[in-house]
C-alpha cells in the first residue's frame, strides 16, 4: 500500500485528530525515514536498507528560519495555529540538535504565538539521553509511545532498531512523573505469518498495567487511519476502542480516541 513523506522542514497546518491545528516540525530527512523503530504500519513506510544514502538533516538554524517565516506568515493572516508538532519522516529525538531546536521553538512560540501549544510526538527510545529528556520537559505535549506491554507484541508491531528494553523504556516514562501522555496504536491482522492484535483481554490487561505505573496525565487512544506499508493490518473498531478508553478513565486517567 501506499505510503508519503513530508517533503518540508515545516509542513501545514494540519487539522490533526488529536491536537487541534497542527503546524507540523520535520526534524528528518525530506526525501527518507530516519527512525529507531520500523513500525509496520508506520504511514511514512518501512526504513530504508543499510545501503540507502547517508540521511541529511536539517540544521539547527534552517529549522530556526523556517518556522519564523512560517509563523510570520500566518500571524498576518491571522490564522496562528494551536500546537507546534515535532513529528514528520520518523523519530524527533534523533535529530542531535534537538534540545536546542527545542528552546528556540519556545522562544519563537513566545514572540508571536503564546497561546500555542508545542508538542513533540515520539517513540520513547531516546529518554535514556539526558538532554532529550529534559527537553520533553519544557514542552506542553510530551507524548510518548507505547503499543503495547508485551515485548513480543513490541518487537513484531513496532520493530524497534538496535537495542531496546520494554522495562527499561517504562523506566523512563516514570520518571516523568506525570508529566508524559502515553499514546497507543491498536490494530489487528498478521505480518509474517505471526497474529496481530493489541486488542485482546491479556494485552489490554497488562497495558493497563503499565499505564498505572506510569501515571500519565492522559492517554491518546487510536488506530491506523492512512495506509500502511504492510497491507495484511486492519483498523480496531471504535467499539473497541472507546471500551479500552473507558477503562483507562476507571483508573483516573483522562483518556481520549481518535478513530
Amino acid at each position: 500500500m501506499s505510503t508519503f513523506l513530508f517533503g518540508e522542514i515545516i509542513f501545514g497546518p494540519v487539522a490533526s485528530r488529536r491536537l487541534g491545528v497542527s503546524l507540523g516540525i520535520n526534524l528528518l530527512p525530506k526525501d527518507r525515514k530516519l527512525c529507531s523503530f520500523n513500525c509496520i504500519y508506520c504511514e511514512c513506510g518501512l526504513n530504508p536498507g543499510k545501503d540507502a544514502p547517508s540521511p541529511q538533516l536539517p540544521t539547527r538554524k534552517q529549522v530556526a528560519t523556517q518556522l519564523e517565516r512560517k509563523l510570520q506568515e500566518m500571524q498576518k493572516d491571522g490564522k496562528l495555529p494551536d500546537v507546534l508538532t515535532f513529528a514528520g519522516n520518523g523519530e524527533p529525538t534523533l535529530h542531535p540538535d534537538f534540545a536546542a531546536i527545542i528552546d528556540d521553538t519556545i522562544e519563537l512560540r513566545e514572540r508571536y504565538c503564546p497561546q500555542a501549544r508545542i508538542a513533540v510526538l515520539s517513540n520513547a527510545t531516546r529518554l535514556h539521553r539526558p538532554a532529550v529528556f529534559d527537553a520533553l520537559l519544557k514542552v506542553d505535549d510530551n507524548i510518548q509511545k507505547l503499543d503495547s506491554a508485551l515485548e513480543d507484541t513490541v518487537q513484531l508491531l513496532d520493530q524497534p532498531q538496535g537495542r531496546f528494553s520494554l522495562t527499561d523504556t517504562v523506566a523512563q516514562l516514570q520518571k516523568f512523573k506525570g508529566r508524559v501522555t502515553i499514546q497507543t496504536l491498536f490494530v489487528k491482522g498478521h505480518y509474517q505469518g505471526q497474529s496481530i492484535n493489541n486488542t485482546t483481554e491479556e494485552e489490554v490487561q497488562a497495558w493497563l498495567q503499565l499505564l498505572q505505573e506510569i501515571a500519565p496525565r492522559e492517554v491518546m487512544i487510536y488506530t491506523i487511519a492512512r495506509d500502511t506499508p504492510i497491507p495484511t493490518l486492519e483498523k480496531a473498531d471504535s467499539t473497541t476502542l472507546h471500551a479500552i478508553a473507558n477503562r483507562v478513565r476507571a483508573l483516573g486517567i483522562k483518556a481520549q480516541v481518535s478513530t
